[in-house]
């Protein structure tokens, strides 16, 4: 089969391409997928970087989230047959003709998604998910700040910060891409070009905001600390900007707020009951058509690296498609 397979860790993904490989079999409690669509995140790029929290000796083949039909069972699956559309994730694998996964990772896709939407949804929604509920605990009422809003996963957060009954105030550094953003439920968009603290304060009447969703990192939260409220809670999603920010503890003292690291997948490992959970309930929001992601592009397997290359550039807005059946 056809995969796209990282040889050597570089910056520039140089070491990065289409390769031939053997198709993997199923083992007991798996499921072998004919991949439809895998989307592209942001660890996927880190991850060929050696810039991710997860290591990964080469040859691998990124890719965490993907939608696509069952091909083959391994052993002890039940509840499943071939030919059923699914989503499946895991941490890496997904860039390839096809993959294999757990049945504990697998959903069926719902019937309101193509297979693209149902690629793009998972990591970005359980991120917002895990990020708002668990971490935050986010109330009907309060105001949530989301920076990089027109990416797939600040997308996610402004969906589920309306779903939950906030107010939604979202930033990012283009006019157009922050117009998806409002097509999405945003209150407020801010273009942060020239700074964001000073509107966050006028638009929360001097309070600032309850809750701020930083996938961005360096001058962004530097910022951020700038328009938090008392008992705020900024959560660290991610580093977009390359720079990792550093906090003086007089800071969250003198405002009372707190800082809550976000990672959603090492969250349903500690605890695998709340992670089912988890799962539940966003895709219980997609099948009642709640949720939904937004599709920038789908490119083919052969344009892979170019899409990692888009993600770079900040040219996505919401969530990049890899086709490998195209």
């Amino acid at each position: 089969m056809r995969a796209l397979v990282c040889s050597e860790i570089t910056d520039d993904l140089t070491g990065v391409e289409v390769s031939e490989v053997a198709t993997p079999d199923p083992g007991p409690g798996e499921v072998r997928i004919r991949v439809k669509a895998t989307s592209v995140n942001y660890p996927d790029l880190l991850l060929c970087q050696g810039n991710y929290q997860l290591k990964l000796e080469p040859p691998f083949t990124p890719g965490m989230d993907i939608s696509g039909e069952i091909d083959a069972l391994g052993e002890g699956v039940v509840g499943f047959a071939r030919g059923d559309s699914v989503v499946g994730g895991m941490r890496y694998g997904g860039f390839a003709e096809f993959a294999v996964v757990s049945v504990q990772g697998l959903q069926r896709k719902p019937d309101n998604m193509s297979f693209a939407e149902a690629a793009a949804y998972s990591v970005a929604y359980l991120t917002a998910y895990v990020a708002l509920v668990r971490r935050a605990n986010l109330q009907a009422g309060e105001t949530l700040l989301v920076h990089g809003a027109s990416g797939g996963v600040g997308m996610a957060a402004v969906e589920l910060g309306k779903l939950l009954g906030a107010s939604v105030i979202a930033t990012g550094g283009s006019d157009l891409k922050l117009d998806a953003v409002v097509a999405h439920g945003a209150d407020s968009v801010i273009n942060t070009q020239s700074g964001f603290k000073d509107e966050v304060k006028a638009l929360t009447f001097g309070r600032g905001a309850d809750v701020i969703f930083d996938p961005v990192g360096g001058d962004v939260f530097d910022e951020s600390v700038r328009c938090i409220n008392f008992e705020g809670r900024l959560l660290v999603v991610g580093f977009t900007s390359g720079r990792i920010a550093t906090l003086s503890s007089n800071m969250p003292l003198i405002k009372g707020f707190s800082v809550l690291g976000v990672r959603a997948g090492e969250y349903g490992r500690r605890f695998p009951e709340r992670g089912v959970e988890n799962l539940e309930q966003i895709w219980q929001w997609a099948r009642e058509g709640k949720t939904r992601p937004h599709v920038h592009a789908e490119l083919p397997l052969d344009q892979a690296v170019e899409g990692f290359h888009m993600l770079q550039r900040r040219e996505v807005v919401g969530k990049l498609i890899i086709r490998p059946d195209a």
